[in-house]
């Protein structure tokens, strides 16, 4: 049977750069950090003391009041997330077309600040004033389970949790579900809040995350020789998908098509990349393949680049690896310079990045590139958005445990 195309009609976006993707794209272009002090907790103890936190959302805007209560925070920003980017594709669910659409939306961490808040409540006041929807306020799969409540949406129903893949598997996912016939549309991505005591401290405990508190616009840092570990952000990015048949139909506003996926894992180690970023490597390479294209028509990747040492060199090993010469000809930036890692939601972010460069344009940059490292001797846009004519983009996202993710989109043809 003939793989169905599939085609980008909807986006929802929120970052620690704005609620809505007018504020955020703003932001990304304009090269400006949404990093800060945090403010949901007393973190003056901490050695990080920064974060993306969001400071603009009301999750009464989106759902209501007594829902609200039901749900963590990753599950707001999954929700809302989920009414823009359905709004955006004018994309109706009836009792006609419910069960051929579906969700696919995950989380890295899930509901941490639920779990920390009823651990003290336990602590302090005993099992009984537990709520009876601590659970289903703070498991993984809510998220996807809330955004079908909300739509009415019986279709294709999971939740990926692939630490900081998550995002971009959910689209992969969506995408192969629908090419293969099993759904005409899907609302996919992924959605992350964990901000808390626990997180930052675990992160801190495993010295994975920036102590530059004196410069919180400064500190996330992608490729420069004088990053010092991620920044925690926090947010939600969705798409859309939906069968090119499907949105031409009914008449819908197509951004892009999504051509590529691939998905490795390195076994190799807990936390570190394979040698020689093999296992990224394969995963571009194999998002290429599926895409049917040659390396050389990839425009611009917009880059997993955390701002952590490794990571970095090691990502830019593999591009090099999968796209020899044209490497040097590729446009590559981390908007993690600018919205710190999103963790679980990072990968539907930018995807909706990815998405936008090719609707509008414009690359957005890697700020605080003051001094490549020696091994990052790539095209990163430093500092500065750049207009270019971008056909192909390829999202790239790797996680904890050795997982790989890779997107590619294109500008649709006939």
């Amino acid at each position: 049977m003939e793989k169905r195309r599939v085609v980008v009609t909807g986006l929802g976006l929120i970052t620690p750069l704005g609620v809505g993707i007018e504020k955020s794209w703003e932001g990304l272009t304009q090269g400006r950090s949404g990093i800060g002090k945090i403010t949901y907790f007393d973190a003056s103890l901490f050695p990080t003391q920064i974060a993306g936190e969001v400071h603009d959302f009301n999750p009464e805007d989106y759902i209501e009041p007594k829902e609200v209560k039901k749900m963590d925070r990753f599950i707001h920003f999954g929700v809302a997330t989920s009414i823009m980017a359905m709004k955006d594709a004018g994309l109706s669910i009836t009792g006609q077309n419910a069960e051929r659409i579906g969700v696919c939306v995950g989380a890295g961490m899930g509901g941490l600040p639920t779990i920390e808040h009823y651990h003290k409540v336990f602590l302090e006041k005993g099992h009984r004033r537990i709520t009876p929807f601590f659970i289903p306020t703070l498991i993984i799969n809510m998220a996807a389970g809330q955004i079908s409540i909300r739509h009415g949406a019986k279709g294709p129903n999971q939740a990926p949790a692939t630490a900081c893949a998550t995002g971009t598997h959910a689209i992969g996912d969506a995408f192969k579900i629908i090419q293969r016939g099993d759904a005409d549309a899907m609302i996919a991505g992924g959605t992350e809040s964990c901000i808390t005591t626990m997180g930052v401290g675990g992160f801190n405990a495993m010295k994975a995350l920036s102590t530059r508190n004196d410069a919180p616009e400064k500190a996330s840092r992608p490729f420069d020789r004088d990053r010092d570990g991620f920044i925690m952000g926090e947010g939600s990015g969705i798409v859309i998908l939906e069968a090119l048949d499907h949105a031409l139909a009914r008449g819908a506003r197509i951004y892009a098509e999504l051509i590529g996926y691939g998905l490795t894992g390195d076994a190799y180690h807990m936390t570190s990349p394979a040698p020689g970023g093999e296992g990224a490597a394969r995963c571009m390479a194999m998002a290429v393949r599926d895409a049917g294209i040659e390396p050389g028509q990839i425009d611009y990747i917009n880059a997993h680049g955390t701002s952590t040492k490794y990571g970095d060199e090691l990502e830019t090993i593999a591009i090099k690896t999968v796209f020899k010469e044209h490497a040097t000809r590729l446009a590559v930036s981390s908007t993690k310079s600018m919205t710190g890692h999103l963790l679980g939601a990072a990968g539907g972010v930018e995807a909706v990045v990815s998405v936008l460069t090719l609707e509008h344009g414009i690359i957005p940059p890697t700020i605080n590139l003051d001094t490549p490292d020696e091994g990052c001797d790539l095209d990163y846009v430093p500092h500065k958005a750049r207009k270019a004519d971008i056909r192909c983009a390829m999202s790239n996202s790797f996680g904890f445990g050795g997982t790989n993710a890779c997107l590619i989109f294109r500008k649709l043809t006939n």
